[in-house]
């Protein structure tokens, strides 16, 4: 099956709330449909800048904002959105082969990345051109 878009989805995590703030947890393959081989954040990205334009081979990923906000450009290579991520126990799932560009950060904006595999350069698709050949739409597109 060909992913698209369609198979990005927000994910509402849980949330704990007392007078002294709140806590929001995430287990393996409970929250999010993987299991987490690599965690990391991005930060001190100037105001208004953006971050990513890739896809993923092998690697799902689930982006959530830890601080102020940012969109996520979402592309199957026949469909695109735009959603915004502002709340942290909001995230968005990306499943493998979705072009994903983080856009418009405020600023002190963090974003807290989770991926289902360890880094290997050699999965990732840096060209949008390629990208959409290995997409391979076909008629389709």
């Amino acid at each position: 099956m060909k992913t698209t878009i369609r198979n990005c989805k927000i994910i509402e995590l849980p949330r704990k709330y007392d007078r002294r703030g709140s806590l929001t947890y995430i287990y393996n393959n409970e929250q999010i449909p993987f299991s987490i081989q690599r965690t990391f954040f991005t930060y001190d990205v100037p105001g208004g800048a953006d971050r990513g334009a890739h896809a993923h081979q092998e690697t799902q990923q689930f982006l959530i904002s830890a601080m102020g906000a940012f969109e996520v450009r979402i592309d199957d290579g026949r469909e695109s959105d735009v959603i915004r991520l502002e709340r942290a126990f909001y995230g968005l799932y990306i499943p493998t082969m979705v072009w994903a560009e983080q856009l418009r950060f405020s600023s002190g904006g963090i974003c807290l990345v989770m991926a289902s595999s360890p880094y290997k350069e050699s999965e990732y698709v840096r060209s949008y051109d390629y990208f959409l050949k290995l997409k391979n739409w076909g008629e389709e597109r």
